[in-house]
């Protein structure tokens, strides 16, 4: 049995090989979240600062707005083709912190509300006493009796098919778990770095540390 479990040991330390894939995975994943959020702020920049100023309260509205869309822009492209990775990580790991305490912690965790309590992740952490997690139970009771009646209504009077082809309808709960998600995903990389071989961060190191090698040779 023990020789088994080595052998698999073995095989799955054989994967270590390709494991620059799992930070290109994070970089190519939040590269476009980024960027595009990033473009939407610097085509909408007015209102973007009307944003800031006037429903978030943010202090220096223009420079934060100036800010926030400069570092998701220059941030996900540097994530895009992997320069300078960790030191992206940390203006963009701010952003979203920011953007967690003032437009979603009031909202919760969720991004979208629960409708079915049994899938809710909240059904997991209730019998643990987890805070919150069954008001979270009864509001999910509550977001499903709400979106049953918003279906009935449009079956009844609209064009149900069409106005659900694109996918199905649900209530918008805006919390911070796309934030937090993101955060996560940032700190990975802030630690991992851009990874090997994909990204112009390995090159130039690779780079630096030969040229380095052939100076203290030749010393």
């Amino acid at each position: 049995m023990l020789g088994v479990l080595n052998k698999l040991h073995d095989l799955l330390d054989c994967t270590r090989k390709a494991e620059f894939l799992a930070p290109l995975a994070l970089r190519l994943y939040l590269a476009p979240v980024f960027i595009a959020v990033g473009l939407h702020k610097a085509h909408n920049f007015d209102d973007i600062v009307a944003w800031f100023q006037y429903s978030l309260e943010l202090p220096a509205p223009e420079l934060m707005a100036l800010l926030a869309t400069s570092a998701e822009l220059l941030g996900g492209f540097a994530l895009l083709f992997g320069v300078a990775v960790r030191w992206f990580a940390i203006p963009l790991m701010i952003t979203m912190l920011v953007a967690a305490v003032t437009a979603h912690w009031d909202k919760g965790w969720f991004a979208i509300a629960p409708s079915d309590p049994a899938t809710s992740v909240a059904s997991v952490l209730a019998p643990v006493g987890f805070p919150g997690a069954e008001a979270s139970l009864h509001n999910s009771v509550e977001v499903g009796k709400r979106l049953d009646r918003a279906r009935s209504i449009l079956r009844e009077n609209g064009n149900y098919e069409w106005l659900t082809e694109k996918g199905n309808f649900v209530i918008l709960n805006n919390g911070i778990e796309f934030a937090t998600t993101y955060f996560i995903m940032l700190l990975t990389l802030f630690f991992m770095g851009a990874g090997r071989y994909l990204s112009v961060d390995y090159w130039i190191a690779r780079t630096y540390r030969r040229r380095a090698g052939e100076a203290a040779a030749q010393h």
